[in-house]
């Protein structure tokens, strides 16, 4: 007797996630508001492979994104390594292409990326970025524009209400140059990026570490975390980067930003200035943005990115400066479900046409068809079973409407269309084109506030 095969254990990997369709549908909306946004300002799509060589991504980044970097050799012995953003990816993308698309070339892109970073809240090794860049331009307009995108964006998506922490790369290398770190600049930003992770007092021991004395590193920490309105903030690192051009042509930039996004209508409480914000990877050079909800800013940052001048010079002898951020739709997602902000409804169909009378079943694909075709998402319920048993189905997926008819319906020519959500019916005519059916759904979806359109 043959002996029965061995079960394996259903599970997924530590820092991967499956997503079932209730959190999915919020997911695939989200990155269609992301289009939406980004196409209105002009970026255009593109798309590049989820394996590069691994030169295109090594010492790109950092030290910690090279030992993130999820690498192998391929059946051709070729060492590849897994995408780990899209910037980077963006990067020899452009410098390959440039010449047939022009500058300035300002695309977007939504991909899949991975790192194999320890995972936490909101944090996972497999997630997804939804990135829009401008490069080919190193007009501050463009770094402007990308603080507009980023408002834009999460209002869009429904979160209003954040806070859009702006810094430069030149104010930090400034005062990096005042307190002598000029040649330490990476190992020291790399220690303030981890701030908010770590605390203050590991800050200033790894700041010491890299070569400042406890006195300097206290003065320098204290420089990043500056308090008070924008002009206060930034009038104080203005004096404090007396005789230090790079630092004051950060200050006076950032004083620009915050001058322009207001002009264009984002309100002044949105954009606040943060000296200590860093961003952790190397290849940023002057604005950097990162977004916190301010219903829940210990989630971190979930819209960021900065300008990079220097990143697609490793590819081609071309000057393409780049700027852009990047949503993180994971990351967004789990603060959502934090929230309660994740709707449980597990279908993208509005209604659910119930299904008694075998001899009927032409009749019920016609009627939704011709729903579907009035832009109303439709399901035909597969077996005729009892009316409870599809009501139930109808309540766990989370339909709106159920249209109930079976033969007598048929016979009489009108049929039952039921707002599930308040627990009332109406009888409605059938009428040839189903067009009494389709105004009472529209009426019903209004009222509880549900678009009848599909996504």
């Amino acid at each position: 007797m043959s002996q029965p095969p061995t079960r394996i254990v259903p599970r997924v990997l530590k820092g991967f996630r499956d997503y079932l369709p209730q959190a999915m549908l919020v997911r695939e909306r989200l990155m269609e508001t992301a289009r939406r946004v980004y196409r209105s300002y002009g970026f255009s799509p593109i798309d590049t492979p989820a394996l590069e060589y691994l030169e295109i991504l090594l010492g790109k980044a950092g030290e910690e994104s090279d030992r993130q970097l999820y690498k192998f050799q391929d059946h051709g012995g070729r060492w590849v390594g897994l995408r780990f953003d899209l910037t980077v990816p963006f990067a020899r993308f452009s410098a390959e292409h440039i010449h047939e698309l022009g500058t300035p070339l300002k695309r977007y892109q939504i991909g899949t990326v991975w790192r194999g970073e320890n995972p936490q809240r909101g944090r996972y090794r497999e997630f997804v970025q939804c990135d829009f860049d401008t490069i080919g331009t190193r007009s501050l307009a463009s770094d402007i524009e990308t603080a507009l995108v980023i408002y834009d964006l999460m209002c869009a998506v429904g979160f209003p209400e954040i806070t859009l922490r702006v810094n430069s790369r030149l104010v930090l290398t400034g005062l990096l140059d005042k307190f002598g770190l000029a040649d330490r600049s990476v190992a020291a930003l790399r220690a303030l990026d981890k701030l908010g992770k770590l605390g203050r007092e590991r800050v200033l021991d790894e700041l010491q570490a890299v070569g400042l004395n406890a006195s300097d590193a206290e003065r320098f920490l204290a420089a990043t975390q500056i308090t008070g309105s924008n002009d206060a903030v930034l009038a104080q690192l203005d004096q404090l980067l007396t005789g230090v051009p790079v630092g004051q042509q950060g200050v006076s930039q950032l004083r620009e930003l915050v001058a322009a996004v207001e002009a264009a209508g984002v309100p002044p409480a949105v954009v606040r200035i943060d000296a200590s914000i860093a961003r952790g990877l190397d290849y940023y050079t002057a604005t950097v943005y990162e977004t916190f909800l301010n219903a829940l800013p210990d989630i971190g940052s979930v819209c960021s990115g900065g300008r990079y001048d220097n990143l697609a010079e490793l590819y081609t002898d071309q000057e393409l400066p780049g700027v852009g951020a990047s949503l993180g739709i994971d990351r967004l997602l789990a603060a959502m479900e934090k929230l309660g902000r994740v709707p449980q409804a597990a279908t993208p169909a509005t209604v659910l046409i119930t299904y008694f009378d075998p001899a009927r079943l032409h009749d019920y694909l016609r009627l939704a068809a011709q729903l579907r075709a009035a832009g109303i998402g439709v399901e035909v319920f597969p077996e005729p079973k009892k009316l409870s048993v599809q009501l139930k189905y109808a309540d766990r997926r989370g339909f709106k409407v159920a249209i109930i008819a079976g033969s007598d319906e048929f016979a009489s020519g009108s049929c039952q269309v039921k707002d599930l959500a308040r627990a009332v019916q109406h009888d409605v005519p059938m009428d040839p084109d189903y067009r009494s059916i389709i105004r009472a759904i529209t009426q019903i979806l209004t009222e509880t506030q549900e678009s009848p359109i599909q996504f």
